[in-house]
């Protein structure tokens, strides 16, 4: 008995220790390891091992730093420059630009055009033939890449590149894709010549899990073709039917075909992925850059565990307070920090048109618990929640006044925010934006409104599995 209280004793004061240590932390993410520590402590503590760092180590935040300075010394001129927020942007808006700026040193750009996708069949047929015409290169990095019909056409259309003399780098995350990784199609693609690597591979999982943790994962969805197309948005390499969790299908995406600029901006934010995964250097990496007359300013965004933290919750709680008039946000995952709820309430409180749109139905049961915690302050608020019932609403988008457009591949939990590589298009222009909220209200027109009253007569054992889960969300 005295050497259980002991053991006990020794794992709470040790890792409380080191929780208390830690300033990147939030409070209620502190708490939340406290609970989970005092009241299951060899589980609380194995589970800290394995998942309570957000460091991928050492080495990987030296390398980061290095692709980056490289990037900078040899490529600053497509990066864009600060001072042209000021001239570029719409004065009100000037702030959420600067703050983009500020994370990985991308400012706007203008000269873009963007042409929103009809669907997922019509995402696949123009890719394929922008990769079939490709006359250069071509890149893609997917967080999912599975062996359907979506990844094979993707990948058969590599190959066709490949053998043809067109310099083909493809990238797939080390779990998202592991599958695929161990595949006949993708040595089919090795032996046909594409440049292949892996984004935070599994091969030496007791490493990773003594230095940093196995679910750090790389959740971008990037394609470039000849520097001069792009396509941004939440759909990875896989079929709407989606095979993992096919119960939950179809997953509705949504995607953005874009030229300009912001092409060679994706394609550097490609190339530091490449870098870090290959140990490569800049060279070799095509960069140039092509304007549309009368096109839109924009730029690249993107974070992850080894960018500056709390980045994305910050750039959405700068977004959303510069809404004049309305804001319409979706995500299918939607565990917000302090900052982005509080963000969201004010907006609302002023007099802004709030609309969220989540999936009703989620094939995370933690997310969907932990997001209805939140329903009663934003509907309180002013807010208008609408839950999706066509399938799972997988898009990230936010909307501001019919001008402003953010979309990609972060959500608004708490992986996009502490865990993941994500990537995001920020863009002033109003035909672009508009083309965006009126997919939007296609998504609203599949759901159904969530009301204050409906909330306040849940159950009691209902509410209280919502806020324990949002309570505990930090640890889960």
């Amino acid at each position: 008995m005295t050497f259980i209280l002991a053991l006990h004793t020794l794992l709470v004061v040790t890792f409380t220790i080191r929780i208390l240590l830690r300033d990147d932390l939030s409070p209620p993410g502190r708490l939340a390891w406290f609970i989970v520590l005092n009241l299951l402590p060899y589980f609380g503590s194995g589970i800290y091992f394995l998942f309570g760092e957000t460091d991928l180590g050492h080495r990987a935040d030296k390398r980061h730093k290095e692709v980056f300075e490289e990037i900078k010394a040899k490529a600053s001129w497509f990066m864009g420059e600060a001072a042209s927020t000021e001239t570029l942007i719409e004065a009100v808006y000037r702030p959420a630009f600067r703050y983009a700026g500020s994370i990985n040193g991308f400012h706007p750009s203008t000269g873009n055009t963007a042409e929103l996708m009809a669907d997922g069949n019509d995402t696949l047929a123009r890719m394929i033939a922008d990769i079939d015409a490709a006359t250069d290169h071509v890149h893609v990095l997917y967080y999912i890449w599975f062996d359907d019909n979506t990844g094979r056409a993707i990948a058969e259309a590599l190959i066709r590149a490949a053998r043809r003399g067109i310099t083909c780098r493809a990238m797939a995350d080390g779990l998202g894709s592991r599958l695929l990784i161990k595949s006949s199609l993708w040595q089919r693609m090795n032996d046909a010549g594409v440049h292949l690597a892996v984004a935070l591979p599994l091969k030496h999982p007791i490493r990773t899990l003594l230095t940093s943790r196995l679910d750090l994962r790389n959740h971008r969805k990037i394609t470039v073709i000849d520097s001069c197309i792009t396509y941004c948005g939440s759909r990875n390499s896989a079929d709407p039917e989606f095979q993992a969790k096919a119960k939950y299908a179809p997953w509705v995406d949504i995607m953005l075909r874009l030229t300009g600029p912001v092409v060679v901006q994706n394609q550097l934010l490609f190339a530091s992925d490449w870098m870090q995964a290959t140990n490569k250097s800049l060279d070799g990496i095509p960069l140039s850059s092509e304007r549309a007359e009368g096109g839109f300013p924009a730029q690249v965004m993107g974070v992850g565990p080894t960018e500056r933290h709390g980045a994305t919750p910050q750039l959405f709680a700068n977004l959303i307070a510069c809404a004049q008039r309305e804001l319409t946000l979706s995500t299918p995952y939607f565990v917000p920090d302090a900052t982005v709820l509080e963000a969201l309430c004010s907006a609302a409180h002023r007099g802004v048109a709030v609309s969220l749109i989540f999936p009703k139905v989620n094939d995370s049961w933690i997310v969907a618990a932990a997001s209805r915690s939140y329903y009663h302050r934003l509907l309180d608020a002013g807010c208008i929640i609408h839950e999706f019932k066509g399938g799972l609403l997988h898009a990230k988008t936010l909307t501001i006044d019919g001008k402003i457009s953010l979309i990609g591949s972060s959500n608004l939990d708490l992986r996009s925010f502490d865990l993941n590589y994500e990537n995001n298009i920020l863009l002033q222009d109003s035909a672009t934006t508009l083309a965006i909220e009126a997919r939007q209200r296609t998504y609203i027109d599949r759901s159904e409104v969530v009301t204050l009253p409906t909330v306040l007569a849940w159950h009691y054992h209902s509410r209280i599995w919502h806020n324990v889960i949002a309570t505990i969300g930090p640890v889960l």
